[in-house]
C-alpha cells in the first residue's frame, strides 16, 4: 500500500508552522539500529518523541549515534528521564528542557517525562514524551500528572506523545483524549494499530495535541516512501506514529503584559 502524501514541513506566510512529529518506542535500541534509523529518516520529522531510549552503559553515545544517523540532534531526556527522549531537527530552536522523574511505586519500573519548549518559525511549542505504567492505577495517576505538567510548561501550544500501555477505551487513554486532541482520531492517515510490530493488534501509542493545533494527518507510516515492512518489523517491537500538524504563530504580548 502506498500512502497519500502527508504535508511536508514548511513555514506559512502568517508565521504558523507545519511540522512533522514522530513518536516511537525503540526498545532501548536492542534490535536492528540501521533499520530504526532508516524508518526515522524516511519520516523526515522535525520532532521525535522517543520511548525506551537506552538508559544504561554509554546511553548518551547511543542516543547521539541515532540522532546523527537520522540528521537530528538530541534535545533532552534519555536515562535522566527514565527512558523518554527528545530529538529535533535544526529547524527547532530550543528554549528550555527539563527531565521529570515520576513518583516510584515499589516493585514497579521508574517512569518519567522528557519535556522541552521549542520555537519553530513563528511558533512556540511545548513537548512531552512519555511512557506510562503497565499497572492500571499508576497509569491513570501518571496521565493526570502529564496533563498537569502541560499546564505548567507555559506554552500556548503543546504536543505530548508516547506509549500509553493502554488502548483507546482504557481510562488513561480516555483521560488524555478528553483533554487533548487524539491526533489519529481527529485526522486518520496510515495505519492505526501500533503493537506488536510483527502483527499489530492494538493502538497503544499515540500523539496528542492541544486544541489550537490543526491536525493534518496522523498514523503509522507503513507504506510511506522509504519505510519498508521489513524495516518496521526489524527496528523494534512497536510501530511508529507520524503526524503532520499546523501550529499557529505565537501571539505577541504587549510590553509589560503578564507573560510578556
Amino acid at each position: 500500500m502506498v500512502l497519500t502524501p502527508l504535508p511536508d514541513s514548511r513555514t506559512e506566510p502568517d508565521g504558523s508552522a507545519v511540522i512533522r512529529v514522530l513518536s516511537y518506542n525503540i526498545r532501548s535500541m536492542r534490535d536492528d539500529c540501521e533499520a530504526l534509523a532508516r524508518v526515522i529518516g524516511a519520516c523526515a520529522p522535525d520532532l521525535v518523541l522517543i520511548q525506551e531510549a537506552p538508559r544504561f552503559f554509554r546511553w548518551r553515545k547511543r542516543a547521539a549515534w541515532l540522532a546523527a544517523r537520522t540528521g537530528l540532534v538530541v534535545l533532552g531526556g534519555g536515562a535522566t528521564a527514565a527512558g523518554p527522549l527528545l530529538l529535533c531537527s535544526l529547524r527547532a530552536q530550543v528554549e528550555r528542557t527539563e527531565d521529570v522523574l515520576l513518583p516510584l511505586t515499589p516493585g514497579l519500573h521508574r517512569r518519567g517525562f522528557a519535556t522541552s519548549v521549542v520555537r519553530i518559525a513563528g511558533t512556540r511549542i511545548g513537548l512531552l514524551s512519555f511512557h506510562l505504567s503497565l499497572q492500571r492505577d499508576e497509569r491513570l495517576t501518571q496521565a493526570e500528572l502529564l496533563l498537569e505538567r502541560l499546564e505548567t510548561m507555559g506554552a500556548e501550544h503543546a504536543v505530548a506523545a508516547g506509549d500509553l500501555n493502554d488502548v483507546p477505551t482504557g481510562p488513561a487513554f480516555r483521560r488524555l483524549a478528553g483533554r487533548l486532541q487524539d491526533c489519529w482520531a481527529v485526522r486518520p492517515w496510515g495505519e492505526e494499530n501500533t503493537s506488536p510490530a510483527d502483527g499489530p493488534r492494538k493502538r497503544i501509542d499515540a500523539i496528542f495535541a492541544t486544541g489550537g493545533i490543526e491536525v493534518l494527518g496522523c498514523g503509522v507510516p507503513a507504506g510511506l516512501p522509504g519505510v519498508t515492512e521489513a524495516d518496521l518489523r526489524a527496528a523494534t517491537d512497536h510501530l511508529p506514529v507520524l503526524a503532520a500538524l499546523r501550529v499557529p504563530a505565537t501571539r505577541l504580548l504587549p510590553p509589560g503584559a503578564p507573560g510578556g
